[in-house]
């Protein structure tokens, strides 16, 4: 899709590297479900990454394995409360964004009429959009398109409210403390 149609050796190449991930995917969980001994068990509870191994069209789920690894790091200490809200809300805004912008894309490059005819200009619409900037240089005219529109603007304003509360709560706190540490003043 982000490749021209006169493209072929590059669309080669990205068919390749495309079955090469595939194959790592495979080996990576093939080597986990053998060093975990726990064989169908292992199956329920990785579900998500049984499911993305046996279906290829739903590879792009296991970005998703990102907040695993966020989540996961045991040999750091856990990060606070406001840390990870800001982190998985960039990563959420980082994966809402890229999907958008491949959808918009995907609706608006043969539009009559689109502003939207590369995916550059997808991915500077979805920035432009999600960030609600929205400078009006690039809009989607199909339905679909607008469609997905709506939604990142929705997801937009939803990430941008929870980093924006949990910011301003973590500002709060630091001026808290410091007001705890300061002797009274006599007047």
């Amino acid at each position: 899709m982000l490749t021209p149609h006169d493209a072929q050796p590059w669309n080669d190449i990205a068919l390749i590297l495309v079955w090469s991930t595939w194959l790592l995917f495979l080996v990576d969980y093939a080597t986990r479900l053998h060093l975990s001994g726990l064989g169908a068990r292992f199956l329920r509870t990785h579900w998500l990454d049984t499911v993305v191994l046996l279906l290829p069209l739903l590879r792009p789920l296991r970005m998703v394995q990102v907040y695993q690894v966020v989540q996961r790091r045991r040999d750091r200490p856990r990060l606070s409360l406001y840390a990870r809200v800001m982190s998985y809300a960039g990563l959420t805004a980082a994966l809402l964004g890229f999907a958008a912008s491949l959808a918009v894309y995907h609706f608006e490059r043969t539009a009559s009429g689109a502003s939207i005819r590369t995916f550059g200009d997808a991915v500077w619409w979805a920035c432009a959009t999600l960030t609600t900037v929205g400078y009006g240089d690039a809009a989607p005219v199909t339905f679909w398109g607008r469609v997905v529109a709506a939604g990142l603007m929705a997801g937009g304003l939803a990430l941008l409210g929870a980093v924006t509360g949990s910011f301003s709560s973590w500002l709060i706190q630091v001026f808290t403390r410091e007001d705890e540490k300061r002797p009274p003043e006599r007047g």
